[in-house]
C-alpha cells in the first residue's frame, strides 16, 4: 500500500495542527539506528523525552543501519516493512528514494520551522540533498590512532597517508568493510588530487588502482562494520589505527580516557539523517510523523551534541550546541565543522556514490575474498 504526496501532506499538515488523536496513531514504533555512542545519542536527546511525553508509546530500536538498503529491499518484495524510521547516511537514503522505498516528503509540510519562523526547508537548506531525506547530523569519517606504541618510537601520525605508511607506523589497522571511504583515501594517498578523485574511481583502471593502494595494507588490516569497533579495537590494543565516525571516537578519548588520538587530516564529511519507508500503514505513519517533528525541531537537534561530537543539520540549532551534558566541556571544538579540523577536507559526492554504490560493492566484496 503506497501512500500519495497528497495523502502524506494531509497527514502532516493535521499533525502540525494537533488534529491527530493520539488513538489515530501507532502505540509503538521500530526505530532503525547504528547502535553505540550514536544510538545512545538518539535515545537521550529524541526518544527519552518523546516518551515522557507520550508514556504509552513504545519505541523498538534495531542496530541494522549499515544493512538498510538490503534489508528493506528485501522487505519490498516480502511485501512486509517491519521498519518505521531509519536512520540512513545520504548516499543511501538517495538509492532508496530512487527505488522507491523511501517516502518523498515536504520538509515545510513535515518539520518544525525553526523559532523564529524561518522555514524548515531555509533552515535546513542544502543539506536537504534528496526528496526522501530528513537530515540530523554533519558528521565525518576520520582515523584515531594509540598514542601509546612503541614501535614508532615516539612520532605520531599526521597525514590520512600515514595509514599506508606500514614501516614508520607498523601494526594492525582497522577499516570499513566496503569500498565507501576507502577509495577515496587510497587514490588520494597513491597521489590523486582530490578535485580528481571521482572521475579517477569512475574509471575501471581507477577502481583497480584504488584496490591496489589497499593491497599494501590488506593483510594487515582488521575490517568493521559497526561503527563501535574500532573504538573497541582501539582501546583493547588490538589495532594501532583506524578509522570510524569521529562520534564514536570523542567518546573513547573523552568519556573513556583512553590512550587514543583523533587524527583529522582528510577526514570526510558525510549526512546522516532519517528516512520514512514507503507504504506505512497510517496509523503507524502518523506516529511516525509526530515522532520526526519533535526529533527533528531547533532543540531537540542541538541537544544531540549534549552527547556526542556531530553537528546539528539545522542551520538554527548550531548556537544552540553547548558543553557535554556529562563532561562539561565545550563541544563545538570537537565537531568536523570546527575551522582548526577542515584543514584537509574530503568532500563526498554523494550523488556519484547512489549511482555507483551496487556496483564498488561487489568489486570490493570480490576483492576481499581473494
Amino acid at each position: 500500500m503506497r501512500f500519495s504526496k497528497t495523502l502524506l501532506a494531509s497527514t502532516a499538515l493535521a499533525m502540525s495542527a494537533g488534529a491527530v488523536a493520539a488513538e489515530d496513531m501507532a502505540d509503538s514504533m521500530t526505530l532503525v539506528s547504528w547502535g553505540g555512542a550514536y544510538q545512545k545519542s538518539q535515545v537521550k536527546a529524541y526518544t527519552e523525552p518523546y516518551k515522557e511525553m507520550n508514556p504509552n508509546v513504545e519505541v523498538v530500536w534495531d542496530e541494522s543501519s549499515a544493512e538498510a538498503v538490503a534489508k528493506l529491499r528485501a522487505m519490498e518484495e516480502a511485501g512486509n516493512v517491519t521498519w518505521d524510521l531509519v536512520d540512513v547516511v545520504i548516499a543511501d537514503a538517495m538509492r532508496l528514494c530512487d527505488e522507491g522505498l523511501a517516502m518523498e516528503i515536504d520538509a515545510d509540510e513535515v518539520l518544525a520551522p525553526a523559532p523564529d519562523g524561518t522555514p524548515a526547508s531555509e533552515d535546513f537548506g542544502d543539506l536537504l540533498m534528496s526528496d526522501c531525506f530528513i537530515p540530523q547530523i554533519v558528521y565525518s569519517i576520520v582515523h584515531g590512532y594509540r598514542t601509546d606504541v612503541e614501535a614508532w618510537n615516539g612520532k605520531t601520525p599526521t597525514s590520512v597517508c600515514d595509514v599506508f605508511d606500514l614501516e614508520t607506523f607498523p601494526g594492525k589497522r582497522s577499516m570499513y568493510k566496503a569500498p565507501l571511504y576507502n577509495m577515496e583515501w587510497s587514490l588520494l594517498c597513491d597521489g590523486v588530487a582530490k578535485e580528481d578523485i571521482y572521475d579517477v574511481l569512475s574509471t575501471d583502471e581507477g577502481v583497480s588502482r584504488a584496490l591496489a593502494k589497499l593491497d599494501t595494507i590488506k593483510d594487515q588490516t582488521v575490517w568493521w562494520s559497526a561503527g563501535a569497533e574500532t573504538p573497541q579495537l582501539l582501546a583493547d590494543g588490538e589495532v594501532v589505527i583506524g578509522s570510524t565516525y569521529n562520534g564514536r571516537l570523542f567518546s573513547v578519548i573523552a568519556e573513556q580516557n583512553q590512550p587514543v588520538a583523533m587524527l583529522w587530516d582528510g577526514q570526510i564529511f558525510d549526512l546522516d539523517g532519517w528516512i520514512i519507508p514507503e507504504g506505512l500503514p497510517e496509523d503507524r505513519l502518523a506516529r511516525v510523523l509526530d515522532f520526526v517533528r519533535f526529533a527533528t525541531d531547533t532543540q531537540r537537534l542541538a541537544d544531540q551534541a549534549k552527547y556526542i561530537s556531530y553537528g546539528p543539520a539545522r542551520a538554527s540549532s548550531a548556537p544552540l550546541v553547548g558543553k557535554h551534558i556529562e563532561l562539561g566541556i565545550e563541544m563545538a571544538p570537537h565537531m568536523p565543522t570546527d575551522p582548526a579540523n577542515t584543514q584537509n577536507v574530503i568532500l563526498m559526492d554523494f550523488p556519484w556514490w547512489a549511482d555507483h554504490r551496487d556496483d564498488l560493492d561487489a568489486k570490493f566484496q570480490s576483492w576481499l575474498a581473494n
